[in-house]
């Protein structure tokens, strides 16, 4: 004979395990903040934009991208700049070594972390070649703030993200092949760059629902 003692535990405890699976696996809520990476402005400040030659594909298929863009930006002088702006619900994918996609074969590696003067600092990742030129920098937003440690961040979200819908968070990536060593990330163009990117992406209407 089966025992009706536990029945309500047992059954208050699969209910509760049963919330976050309607909620991803079968209603898979999202949240939607109005916010666009293909409504950064092409142009910004004295910086002009030509699209890059990725097939409209390659974000979904390398990032889990919905919302993503790639420009070349070149300033007055003519110095090219390669901007990545992209937006997932898979964290993973857009924060775990980006620049394996995004500078393939550069040999780049982690060599700290800048700040950026911005309210709040902006915490920049930057990456450097060893032996050659080429740099790249990375930042994270999630939810109208600067990610400073993302496998932190995610491990602190993951309990209240069980229980709500998913929010995106959004890449901004931005490599430079002829970098100045002599002077430091965010005295660089790439840094105003970057800067000017996440100014017009933040400053876009979000959507209150």
């Amino acid at each position: 004979m089966t025992s009706t003692r536990y029945a309500l535990p047992v059954a208050f405890v699969l209910l509760v395990a049963l919330i976050p699976t309607v909620i991803h696996s079968y209603l898979d809520l999202t949240t939607v903040d109005g916010l666009s990476a293909k409504n950064i402005n092409p142009v910004l400040g004295n910086f002009k934009s030509v699209p890059s030659n990725r097939l409209p594909i390659w974000g979904q298929e390398t990032f889990g991208c919905y919302d993503w863009i790639e420009r070349i930006y070149t300033n007055p002088q003519g110095k090219p700049l390669r901007l990545f702006v992209g937006r997932s619900y898979d964290h993973k994918r857009l924060y775990h070594h980006p620049e394996l996609a995004l500078s393939y074969a550069r040999d780049l590696k982690e060599v700290g972390q800048e700040r950026l003067p911005l309210q709040p600092e902006i915490p920049v990742n930057v990456l450097r070649n060893d032996t050659k030129p080429n740099m790249a920098a990375y930042v994270l937003v999630y939810d109208g703030e600067f990610v400073d440690d993302p496998i932190a961040h995610q491990l602190q979200q993951s309990l209240k993200q069980l229980v709500s819908s998913r929010k995106p968070i959004t890449l901004f990536y931005v490599a430079d092949d002829n970098a100045s060593r002599s002077i430091s990330f965010s005295q660089s163009t790439s840094a105003a760059l970057l800067k000017a990117a996440l100014q017009d992406f933040m400053g876009q209407a979000p959507v209150h629902e």
